[in-house]
C-alpha cells in the first residue's frame, strides 16, 4: 500500500502572520479526486480580514470556507480559489485529465468530492480561470439589484468584484453604468473593460449621476455607502456588497432615505436569492460563472503574481501595504 502523500498548505497562524504546513493526503476514495493545483489567488478584501483576525466571533460559522481546516481566528486554512488539474480519481464522472475549479484554500494539492469541482470551458484559460469565485459574487449582486433595460447605474468600489459587477451591468442593452472609485490607478483597467469612471467628488458635482435607478456599493468604505445612499432615486434599491468584519458602520438613514423609499439590500454570494432560489444550486451558479470568463479583457484584473513557497510573505504585503494597488494576486504552484 501506498503511503500517503505529504503537500503544502497556507494556515493563518496569528495576526498579520501565515506559514506553510505539511498536508497529508490519502489516496481519493469512491467518489473523490485528487486535484493538483495550478494558481490559486488571493480574495484581497475577505482574506486581509482573515489574515488580521477581524472575523467578528458572532460570524464564525457563516464565514467559513467550504474546505476551511481550523477555527478562527486561527490557527485556519482559508481561501476559496483554486484552479488545477484532476489527477486520480473521478473515473466515471470523466475528470481525470481535466481542468477544475474549486472553492479550496491555498494549497498544493487536495483531495475533495468530484461534485465539488467544475470543470473549467475550453475557451478559458487556467491563469484567468482564479476569477471565477468573485464572478459568482458580481452575478449574485446583478440578480440582488434587478437592473433593466435603460436603468442609469452607479457601481461604487472599483475592486474585482465592484469591477465585475459593473461589466456584467454593462452588457444590459441601454443601461448607463457608471464606476466611482478615488483610487486613479483603476481607471486603465476600468477603461480595458470598456467602463467609465469618475471620481467620488466628481460623481457629486454631476447632476447626471443624481437620481439613479439603482447603486451598487462595494467599496468596503463607510463613506462609500453614504455616496450609494445620496446617488439613488426615489424607490431605488441600494445594494450593499462591502463586508466589514469587525468595523462599526454608521448609515445616514435620516434626511432623505424615508422621503425617497429607498431600499438597502444586502448581497452576499452564499445564499442565492430567494427569487432564483428554486430554480438554481450553488453549482449551475458556478458553471455560469466560469463561462462568462472567456473575455480576454478580463486579464486586466490580475494585478500580479507570486510563487506559492513565497504565499505567507506575499500575503502580509497583499493583505497590507500593497492594498491600494492590488486587485487579484494570482499564485502560480
Amino acid at each position: 500500500m501506498n503511503a500517503p502523500a505529504s503537500e503544502q498548505a497556507f494556515w493563518v497562524t496569528g495576526p498579520g502572520a501565515g506559514e506553510l504546513r505539511p498536508e497529508v493526503l490519502a489516496e481519493p476514495g469512491p467518489g473523490e479526486v485528487r486535484v493538483r493545483t495550478q494558481f490559486s489567488a488571493i480574495s484581497r478584501g475577505t482574506e486581509s480580514l482573515v489574515f488580521h483576525g477581524r472575523v467578528p466571533e458572532s460570524q464564525y460559522q457563516a464565514m467559513r470556507a467550504p474546505f476551511q481546516a481550523g477555527d478562527f481566528p486561527w490557527p485556519v486554512k482559508y481561501g476559496y480559489i483554486s484552479v488545477g488539474m484532476v489527477e486520480a480519481g473521478g473515473a466515471a464522472e470523466g475528470l481525470v485529465g481535466r481542468r477544475i475549479f474549486c472553492l479550496h484554500p491555498h494549497q498544493s494539492a487536495f483531495v475533495v468530492p468530484a461534485a465539488a469541482v467544475v470543470p473549467i470551458p475550453d475557451a478559458v484559460p487556467s491563469e484567468r480561470a482564479v476569477l471565477a469565485a468573485n464572478m459568482e459574487t458580481a452575478i449574485n449582486a446583478v440578480w440582488d439589484l434587478q437592473p433593466g433595460p435603460g436603468d442609469r447605474l452607479a457601481v461604487i468600489g472599483a475592486g474585482v468584484v465592484g469591477l465585475l459587477t459593473a461589466w456584467l451591468l454593462r452588457s444590459i442593452p441601454g443601461t448607463e453604468v457608471v464606476l466611482i472609485d478615488p483610487n486613479p490607478q483603476r481607471e486603465p483597467v476600468a477603461t480595458a473593460l470598456g467602463l467609465a469612471i469618475r471620481t467620488p467628488e466628481a460623481a457629486r458635482e454631476n447632476p447626471g449621476l443624481q437620481g439613479l435607478d439603482a447603486v451598487v456599493h462595494a467599496s468596503g468604505n463607510p463613506a462609500g455607502l453614504e455616496q450609494a445612499l445620496a446617488l439613488a432615486g426615489v424607490e431605488a434599491r441600494v445594494v450593499e456588497m462591502s463586508w466589514y468584519g469587525d468595523q462599526p458602520v454608521p448609515a445616514p438613514l435620516g434626511e432623505a432615505f424615508h422621503s425617497r423609499r429607498l431600499t438597502l439590500r444586502s448581497s452576499q454570494v452564499g445564499r442565492i436569492p430567494p427569487e432564483r432560489a428554486a430554480r438554481w444550486d450553488y453549482h449551475r451558479r458556478l458553471v455560469l460563472a466560469l463561462s462568462l470568463l472567456d473575455d480576454p479583457a478580463l486579464d486586466a484584473l490580475i494585478t500580479g503574481e507570486d510563487a506559492f513557497a513565497d504565499l505567507p510573505a506575499v500575503m502580509a504585503r497583499v493583505a497590507g501595504p500593497e492594498a491600494a494597488r492590488t486587485l487579484c494576486h494570482r499564485i502560480h504552484y
